[in-house]
């Protein structure tokens, strides 16, 4: 065989590590829980929407409309999955840099550094590509009824094949650089998430009515919305811009695999060169530690109520009557990177809602533009917030596990009741402000509202829309630009809402071997019971009377909507009822319900945990 050949050969297919990886994948049953979930996903949805919707005539027209609409959704579902799930596969590459012990090994070895990277990259690579093509038989069915073209299909693996491509290539280069740790295998799903919504909402926010904007060529699900919905999604004609505007916004889902291909090679050289190297941490000099010792503490530790860096000591605290919440409370604030962390969430996000309030009252923005940036501002701020119960509960057994502390914890007085309850109300009082910014955002805006309709503060044009009424011969309803009580309505339903989150997590993070396994499962429960429960609570809002404000609450996100866009939100009983009296009533009963709800099932958990703690704790004993 050809030198060069064999060198082809083992960057990718016979590459140890590679290798390793997809037989070692292959035998756990985690992976073929999630390969069966994900392809039943799928045909569920492509049934549903092929037999189903097409009706009882099944004529060639119909089946051949229901075929391209049954393949544009499962679309978006397969691109969702891919970005939901290829985080979780490339998690075991971030973690791997936990343990230094396992890169000194691998760097012995005869493999090179393209080899090292590349076995790596294309091992676990392996799996979400193998997810992605299993599903190419159901595509090719729709072709059967006429509708979707081929050209179509394979755009659309190559927009998912990319979004994998890249966020591969990442947590390559996350564990390439030795920079970070298991701690962020969370920090990496979260980014990717959020980055996945903040540039959706800034599409949403400014697009032109009907045509694409620059963050289509940027996120996966708008290149993919570009390439299924021509008409009602448009790129723009060729020669209309030049230079790199004309690669956004005439050719969005080329700009998208393209650039996703190009971000990954770089990725993926960068890593080539340092791995060797001992990552970033070793070739850039990130060193070690100063000389340490005197010097008093700095000022800004002391603001803080820390003491000196690397110091034995540090002020003292007091305690709570309950310690273990007070640990949880207290620990998440104890380096000063955390405790900026969190102020700056606080301080920026105060700022920022304060700011978008004052400049819609200055007029400089219309009521329609005001609610879509302070829906998008609240809704990813309780997106964010909800991914760090998560974090916080589903590591916080593991983790002690992990270092041993929970077997220290076992021989103290403490019982499983105080245990679990304290780490519930530890992680709440520690999100409860940051909670304190949406919610603060919406009671400014609120209260801008109540005293502008009450006419006690001006304001050019006011802040109500008037909504057509079809039950009433040429009525109309005026419709503020939220509810006043909005902020009372979130919180009422937010704080359980996060407790049942960390609830949940805990039952993971004491189920699991990892704390990896326990974000990842935690997340994924977390994330699927969110949508059902908002596509429930969004569709009763919408299309039932009286009810549907009652169901509303029980997703805080189909809330906040609601609240923010009555008009859509809560259509049906406005229009029947007249007004939004009976609307209103109906969001607060339906809040104090959906609070009891959420609280019965945390105590319910926590019962459950707490009959089974000590048989769970002694099965998993030593396996950290």
């Amino acid at each position: 065989m050809p030198v060069v050949l064999r060198w082809l050969l083992r960057l990718g297919p016979i590459n140890p590590i590679a290798v390793r990886l997809v037989q070692g994948g292959s035998r756990r049953r985690r992976h073929l829980l999630i390969r069966s979930v994900y392809l039943g996903v799928l045909v569920l949805a492509l049934l549903y929407l092929l037999i189903i919707r097409s009706g009882s005539t099944f004529s060639v027209r119909e089946l051949a409309a229901s075929a391209s609409k049954a393949f544009e959704v499962v679309a978006y579902i397969q691109v969702a999955l891919i970005c939901l799930l290829a985080p979780v596969f490339m998690a075991g590459a971030i973690a791997q840099e936990a343990n230094p012990r396992t890169w000194d090994i691998l760097l012995t070895t005869p493999l090179g550094a393209g080899e090292i990277v590349l076995g790596n990259l294309l091992g676990r690579l392996f799996f979400i590509l193998a997810l992605l093509f299993s599903s190419l038989p159901l595509f090719a069915l729709t072709q059967y009824f006429g509708g979707v073209p081929s050209s179509s299909i394979f755009a659309s693996y190559l927009v998912s094949a990319a979004a994998a491509l890249v966020v591969g290539a990442m947590a390559i280069a996350l564990s390439v650089s030795r920079l970070v740790g298991k701690r962020a295998v969370f920090t990496f799903y979260i980014s990717v998430v959020s980055y996945i919504a903040i540039t959706w909402a800034i599409d949403w926010i400014y697009a032109a009515p009907g045509m694409v904007s620059e963050m289509a060529a940027l996120n996966p699900f708008l290149a993919m919305y570009a390439l299924l919905n021509p008409s009602g999604y448009k790129s723009y004609p060729a020669g209309e811009f030049t230079g790199i505007h004309a690669w956004l916004l005439v050719r969005p889902v080329t700009t998208w695999c393209v650039g996703a291909c190009a971000i990954s090679v770089l990725l993926i050289a960068a890593s080539t060169l340092t791995v060797r190297a001992g990552g970033i941490a070793g070739a850039g000099g990130l060193g070690g530690r100063s000389g340490g010792g005197g010097g008093g503490v700095p000022w800004y530790r002391k603001m803080f109520g820390l003491g000196a860096s690397g110091a034995d000591s540090r002020p003292a605290r007091s305690v709570w009557s309950n310690p273990i919440a007070w640990r949880e409370a207290a620990a998440r604030n104890a380096t000063l990177g955390k405790m900026v962390a969190r102020w700056s969430f606080i301080a920026f996000g105060g700022i920022w809602g304060l700011g978008l309030v004052l400049w819609y009252a200055g007029g400089a923005m219309a009521t329609p533009v005001f609610r879509q940036i302070l829906l998008a501002t609240t809704l990813g701020e309780l997106a964010v917030i909800t991914l760090i119960a998560v974090n916080m509960s589903a590591t916080a057994v593991a983790r002690e596990r992990e270092d041993g502390t929970l077997d220290l914890l076992l021989t103290t007085p403490l019982t499983p009741s105080a245990y679990l309850r304290g780490k519930v109300r530890g992680m709440v009082a520690y999100l409860i402000p940051l909670l304190a910014v949406p919610v603060g955002t919406l009671l400014i805006a609120g209260i801008y509202t109540l005293l502008v309709e009450a006419g006690m503060v001006q304001r050019a044009g006011g802040v109500s829309t008037n909504m057509a009424l079809a039950t009433v011969a040429g009525g109309t309803v005026s419709i503020p630009a939220l509810l006043p009580e909005t902020a009372i309505l979130t919180a009422i339903v937010s704080v359980p809402f996060i407790a049942l989150c960390c609830m949940i997590g805990l039952e993971w993070s004491i189920k699991s071997k990892g704390s990896i396994g326990s974000v990842v499962w935690t997340v994924l429960i977390v994330g699927a019971m969110a949508a059902v429960l908002g596509f429930c609570a969004y569709t009763a809002g919408t299309t039932f009377n009286m009810i549907g404000p009652v169901l509303t609450p029980l997703s805080p996100g189909a809330l906040l909507f609601a609240c923010i866009m009555p008009d859509p939100g809560l259509e049906e009983t406005i229009k029947q009822s007249g007004g939004l009296g009976a609307a209103r009533v109906g969001l607060f009963i339906g809040a104090l319900i959906a609070a009891g709800i959420m609280i019965a099932v945390v105590y319910g958990l926590r019962a459950k945990l707490v009959h089974n703690f000590d048989m769970t704790v002694r099965k998993l004993a030593g396996t950290a």
